[in-house]
């Protein structure tokens, strides 16, 4: 699996009561909700898990009916919004079977110690395919291509990979695309966030995936890939153009750096506090590595800065785990592998939390980010972060241009989670950070936002809408959202 989202226009959430005197006590008419010049009678939204709800690491029911689409549908009604249906899950435990079989596990609770599994098995099958539209077409795991790809929805290709099992429980027919069961419903308001998992499966696999940038055909991508820049500004012109050739209006969000995300800025890069006495025995064990650097130094195949690089070294007190690097010089030749420590740009994945310093096969010396380096898929390197960034700043060139383009309402969800993640945000007397579990903003999945971020995200859509299309939709409260689900729903 979330910024004027304007999430860079952010206005106050707090309530400003006019000030009363003695002689008058009368309170501030309220302005009445109006759509301005956009219509919302018919309301679709495409995107991705943010549009679906998805959140702790599952789409559950609950999650679905606080996801923002669902949130803005409900401030749309007051300005003559009609029903907008979701695809809803079975249950409030989350996963997914196919043919009996579980293939997406349980959403996440806090037990009082760290994030858990809620017990139970889940409901809700795949092949059971719901009847009817939906306009909530939010698709967790959704790339931008795929909302054109035919098949997508096809239950039959679920066990190989080759389509998406939300998209299949509701897809119209086997062959339908995304776009096409939008367009058939003949919106007169749609929602378009898309592009967050067209970096973000590379990013949480630590960069095992490729950068695709000149490669011009998806069919040939595999999951973990970067989305080339020419296909996603040619997807994406073809979503807009196709959803707003009947004269429809629309919103539409640009793309945060996810390496702010809370998955990728929890662990830190220097973890290990160490006696003077365990350092040394771990020096001891990359002797051999650093001497051989060395040897490269004298014999001139290595430069003495990138030798520096390399060098792998343990002092008394806080470390840097060891990482493998492919993007350093390959010296296999020589018999020296990719290592170095860690350094501030990296970025650890969160799932390492609970695997660094684990021991491999119960042995006390193979300590893993110590004496055993943490594999490539654990850790985003500075160059991996690089690619990222590259590819999102490209994909929100193409957003902002097509929506100047076609005159739609635009979100920028960069600047607000930048915010999130720097100053934090107010409303009334709470704020909300992107820091893990206690920051309010995000789910235990680290990626995914909460309850109370989705509010946040609808709110911030409604500024958007409001100040292109002069309406004057309102806020939700988000002190009534949840920062966190119980282990019970």
């Amino acid at each position: 699996m979330k910024k004027n989202i304007k999430w860079l226009l952010l206005v106050s959430l707090t309530f400003m009561a006019a000030c009363n005197n003695d002689d008058d006590n009368k309170t501030p008419e309220e302005v009445p909700v109006t759509p301005g010049s956009a219509v919302f009678t018919k309301y679709v939204a495409l995107g991705d898990s943010f549009a679906a709800g998805y959140s702790d690491n599952a789409l559950f029911k609950r999650g679905q009916e606080g996801a923002y689409t669902n949130i803005l549908a409900q401030q749309f009604v007051a300005a003559g919004g009609g029903t907008f249906t979701t695809p809803f899950m079975n249950d409030n435990i989350g996963g997914l079977l196919f043919s009996g079989n579980v293939v997406a596990g349980t959403r996440l609770y806090f037990n009082g110690t760290g994030p858990v599994n809620v017990t139970g098995t889940p409901t809700t099958e795949v092949t059971t395919h719901l009847t009817g539209t939906f306009n909530n077409l939010g698709v967790p795991g959704a790339k931008s291509f795929h909302l054109l790809a035919a098949g997508y929805g096809n239950a039959a290709g679920v066990p190989s990979g080759a389509s998406n099992p939300y998209f299949a429980r509701f897809a119209s027919t086997p062959s339908a695309t995304v776009l096409a069961d939008a367009v058939v419903q003949a919106p007169t308001f749609f929602s378009l966030f898309i592009g967050g998992n067209d970096v973000l499966s590379y990013a949480i696999s630590g960069g095992i995936g490729k950068d695709q940038k000149g490669n011009l055909n998806p069919a040939t991508y595999g999951s973990n890939d970067i989305t080339d820049p020419t296909v996603f500004a040619n997807v994406y012109s073809t979503l807009v153009t196709t959803l707003t050739t009947n004269g429809a209006k629309g919103v539409v969000a640009n793309l945060p750096y996810i390496t702010a995300l809370p998955y990728f800025t929890t662990v830190p890069y220097n973890p290990a506090t160490l006696t003077a006495a365990l350092s040394t025995q771990l020096n001891s064990g990359y002797a051999a590595y650093n001497g051989g650097l060395d040897q490269l130094v004298l014999a001139q195949k290595v430069s003495a800065e990138e030798a520096a690089r390399r060098k792998v070294v343990f002092k008394e007190g806080k470390n840097a785990v060891v990482i493998v690097d492919s993007y350093l010089t390959n010296l296999s030749a020589y018999g020296l592998p990719s290592y170095r420590q860690a350094t501030k740009d990296d970025l650890v994945i969160l799932s390492a939390r609970t695997f660094i310093g684990t021991t491999v096969g119960g042995d006390p010396t193979k300590v893993n980010g110590l004496s055993v380096p943490l594999a490539d898929n654990w850790v985003l390197t500075k160059d991996e972060t690089l690619e990222v960034k590259n590819a999102t700043d490209a994909y929100n060139t193409t957003i902002l241009a097509v929506a100047n383009e076609k005159g739609l309402a635009f979100v920028d969800t960069r600047a607000v989670l930048t915010q999130l993640a720097t100053t934090g945000i107010r409303f009334g007397n709470f704020s909300l950070t992107s820091a893990y579990v206690t920051g309010g903003a995000f789910s235990l999945d680290g990626i995914h936002p909460s309850a109370r971020g989705y509010a946040l995200i609808a709110n911030i859509f409604v500024d958007a809408i409001n100040e292109k299309y002069g309406s004057t939709l309102r806020h939700v409260d988000l002190s009534t959202y949840p920062i966190q689900y119980p282990a019970t729903l």
